[in-house]
């Protein structure tokens, strides 16, 4: 026994590096790719046509074939119950009746694209619409290939692998890397339809040999349908996929108000998205990761007041990063733009026009993450309804916020209506939760949160400072003195706030900072 505990230490600790490195590859391609639509597109109707084409593909590429969507977790559950000798033919069903489902849903997309589009993006040109009914049938197969990716991922990562789920996404972004760069001349804007659905071919394609490989099943078709692994798998599926589904609506209302404004509306929200997500989801997975499971552990009301300081705990390690990162990008926004984005077709109106987005998204970064903690502590309380409660009401108030913020101040409203519903969802799961648990600890949250805010504010400053100084003396033309001035104003804020920080002697500085140790082995050990 105590021989296997390292062991398995071990092992887990070489999954996460296996899965980090690949996910990190993948965020890097997905750059890439957008860099490469922009320099051919900019923020043209023929971006607009891609996005609203994409909605649903999309939506089901998250929902049935991302890593850790329904599917994957489903079948990665299921299979652990099971008997490795019945998982080929369990598998081989569960393809089987997908890809049945699936092919319908395909051809339905087919035969109602031009509907579709009209329902999603109604004040859109006829142009564009065109352009969208086309890229959108192109894409439909996507339907019937992202169930059989899901299943693959599962099976792949119940059979100990891991590099190709992770690396997978790679395959995507590279063939419409490609398309872009060298076909679009002959095929003109569909290429970028082309090059999505080629990559999801080739993402399921690429499992086929591992799948094989590992015993978990073929291409043959079977029809036993009642076999208990086939149920389970549904009965798992059914409120993920419910879950799942509110991505869907929310993305549909913002695109549905981003086709009655000005072309170029919809992919600029595209574009910001992408921005301000990546440092999201990296910074994100340093504190959600290691907090869900010690949620969960003290979810007995005996364990309520540890709960609750693991909660004040979590909300100012929160702060401790968005609220930094969110002043920078905000101050830094236009020339982080230009700096990514900024070549071809994408001309300066275009980054000022995405700059003035992911400004809005800056601020929301807090609430972004500190809403997802208030999620985990009432999944770790066995309560799903609450947040499904929240997200059914914040749809809502997507929409009513859409509305009036984009009448009174353009695409900007788009990413303000999307803030609004976090800040919404975070103060509502609040109320609940403090309601739950018969009081919340204000005091020692709210000192903490307040001065990592004013330093936050300060950090802000002294980046807008140094980039107002180095523009001066640097200029603004020329990429090499866009990454110098971006640099050294960035890190002028940081080391600010780090000296705040420092002063206010937080508990919560040594756990974040061993967190980044751990993710980031290159930084220095205490002694």
């Amino acid at each position: 026994m105590t021989d296997s505990a390292p062991k398995r230490r071990r092992s887990l600790a070489s999954i996460a590096t296996i899965v980090a490195i690949a996910t990190l590859i993948s965020k890097v391609a997905g750059l890439v790719r957008q860099q490469a639509i922009a320099a051919e597109f900019g923020v043209g109707p023929e971006v607009d046509a891609y996005n609203f084409a994409y909605v649903i593909p999309s939506f089901l590429f998250i929902l049935l074939g991302g890593v850790n969507g329904p599917f994957h977790s489903s079948v990665v559950s299921v299979l652990a119950k099971h008997p490795k000798k019945d998982a080929a033919a369990l598998i081989e069903t569960v393809n089987t009746l997908v890809g049945i489902l699936l092919l319908l849903l395909t051809a339905g997309l087919i035969l109602t694209a031009d509907p579709l589009i009209t329902m999603l993006a109604p004040g859109v040109s006829t142009g564009v619409h065109t352009m969208a009914v086309e890229q959108l049938r192109i894409m439909a197969p996507l339907a019937f290939l992202s169930g059989l990716i899901g299943i693959g991922f599962g099976t792949l990562v119940a059979s100990d692998q891991y590099w190709l789920p992770s690396i997978s996404p790679l395959l995507s972004s590279v063939t419409v890397i490609i398309g872009v760069l060298f076909l679009t001349d002959r095929v003109g804007a569909s290429v970028m339809a082309w090059g999505t659905l080629a990559g999801g071919l080739l993402q399921w394609l690429a499992q086929i040999p591992a799948q094989w490989g590992s015993g978990m099943g073929t291409l043959r078709l079977r029809f036993d349908f009642n076999r208990p692994g086939v149920k389970e798998i549904g009965k798992l599926m059914a409120p993920a996929t419910l879950s799942s589904g509110m991505l869907l609506i929310s993305v549909a209302i913002s695109l549905f108000f981003a086709s009655q404004l000005p072309e170029g509306s919809a992919s600029a929200l595209t574009y910001a998205q992408l921005l301000f997500l990546t440092p999201l989801g990296i910074l994100s997975n340093v504190i959600l990761v290691p907090y869900m499971p010690i949620f969960s552990q003290l979810a007995a009301p005996e364990s309520w007041t540890d709960l609750k300081d693991r909660i004040r705990q979590s909300l100012v390690l929160t702060a401790m990063s968005m609220m930094p990162t969110g002043a920078l990008m905000s101050v830094l926004a236009l020339p982080a733009v230009q700096i990514v984005y900024q070549r071809g077709a994408f001309d300066n109106s275009a980054s000022q026009l995405v700059a003035s987005l992911l400004v809005v998204y800056a601020f929301g970064m807090f609430f972004y993450l500190g809403r997802d903690i208030f999620v985990r502590v009432f999944y770790a309380l066995g309560d799903g309804n609450v947040p499904l409660l929240i997200s059914l009401l914040g749809l809502f108030f997507n929409a009513i916020f859409c509305f009036f913020f984009t009448k009174t101040f353009g695409a900007p409203g788009l990413a303000m209506a999307t803030v609004g519903v976090q800040v919404f969802s975070m103060v509502a799961l609040v109320w609940i939760l403090n309601k739950r648990l018969h009081g919340l600890p204000w005091v020692a949250t709210g000192g903490p949160i307040l001065a990592l805010a004013i330093s936050s504010l300060l950090c802000g400053f002294t980046a807008w400072v140094t980039l107002y100084g180095c523009q001066m003396l640097l200029g603004t033309e020329g990429i090499i003195r866009q990454l110098v001035t971006l640099g050294v104003s960035a890190g002028a804020g940081l080391l600010v706030f780090a000296g705040l920080v420092i002063q206010l002697k937080l508990p919560e500085m040594d756990f974040f900072v061993d967190r980044l140790r751990q993710k980031l082995p290159f930084l220095p050990r205490k002694s």
